[in-house]
């Protein structure tokens, strides 16, 4: 691929030191962008489908990032450590060029020198607030938000790249974590959406799966990503629960929001509450629903249906559940 040779030849020009051989087991640069030269893979992970969010602002407030881009699709994380007399400024330039070499459109960007900087995009700071929505396992050996050189600082640069009607997507995060040593970051978002089941209920299949469990999981009813706006895609199945419910005047409801387990707990409560609200909204303003018989509540990833450790487990969990009352 051309885009390929380009970021690896530019990396390779940088340098005329040869990789070392120590990378951890089962590990490897992504075919997209390599290393920088010398340095040695301490962490790798590699998830089929995940989602990731990619900060393209400053810190605002107490741990808080205003701006965000969330992306999903087959996630790649590689963590870098480089030993010698290569400087974290040197490893951002040479990625930060690389990227814009290769066509990609710069998202964000920000190198800082002083390890004290906070706010500002890529300072220490700002990638403890990164990292916090795109984490890592603690029992990992990652030290990069960590370090003791004291002229050291930190960068951060993330890409965007159209392909063949999708987006891949480069992060790359660095922090002199000593005098002689840098480590770095290299996370890269090749988007695809899950393809969810297209599964469409009519209200008398809901009716008589209520009546027999007291509950209906529906999985016709879509969102935009990360988000609780309602896709049009949903519309059939709106309309079919509104039929069930114009049918059987006495049946009240619990719209009930599940998740998967991607993400943190309090975040995924949320938008599991806010999705059962939307569904609630749509049936009240667009259906003339009779609120009264409607009650949203979200429960996230607290009753999953299936394991949360492969992506057609995920796609079970990720639901929207109607419960008798």
């Amino acid at each position: 691929m051309k885009i390929i040779s380009r970021i690896v030849m530019f990396l390779l020009w940088t340098s005329s030191l040869t990789f070392a051989q120590k990378d951890i087991a089962d590990s490897q640069d992504h075919p997209l962008i390599t290393r920088y030269p010398g340095s040695t893979i301490a962490w790798y992970d590699v998830q089929n489908y995940d989602r990731y969010k990619i900060a393209t602002g400053p810190v605002t407030g107490y741990r808080h990032i205003d701006k965000w881009l969330p992306v999903e699709g087959q996630v790649t994380r590689i963590y870098y450590e480089l030993s010698g007399t290569r400087s974290v400024t040197e490893v951002y330039f040479n990625y930060l060029k690389a990227l814009k070499k290769a066509g990609f459109e710069v998202l964000a960007e920000g190198l800082h020198k002083n390890r004290n900087v906070a706010k500002g995009i890529g300072g220490r700071g700002w990638l403890g607030v990164y990292f916090a929505e795109n984490s890592f396992p603690t029992n990992s050996s990652i030290q990069l938000l960590q370090g003791s050189a004291t002229s050291g600082g930190s960068c951060f640069v993330a890409g965007k790249l159209a392909r063949k009607g999708a987006s891949v997507y480069v992060a790359v995060a660095g922090a002199q974590y000593t005098d002689d040593s840098v480590l770095f970051m290299i996370d890269v978002i090749e988007e695809a959406a899950v393809e969810d089941d297209l599964i469409f209920v009519n209200a008398d299949a809901m009716m008589n799966e209520i009546k027999a469990n007291g509950k209906i999981a529906l999985y016709g009813i879509f969102f935009d990503f990360d988000k609780s706006t309602l896709k049009p895609e949903s519309n059939p199945t709106l309309t079919e629960i509104a039929a069930l419910l114009k049918k059987n005047r006495k049946l009240d409801l619990y719209v009930v929001g599940h998740t998967d387990m991607v993400g943190a707990f309090a975040y995924n409560m949320k938008l599991s509450s806010d999705r059962a609200r939307a569904v609630v909204d749509a049936l009240v303003k667009k259906h003339g629903i009779a609120s009264r018989r409607l009650q949203a509540q979200g429960v996230g990833p607290l009753a999953p249906v299936a394991s949360n450790s492969a992506d057609n487990g995920r796609n079970k969990n990720r639901r929207v559940e109607l419960v008798a009352r």
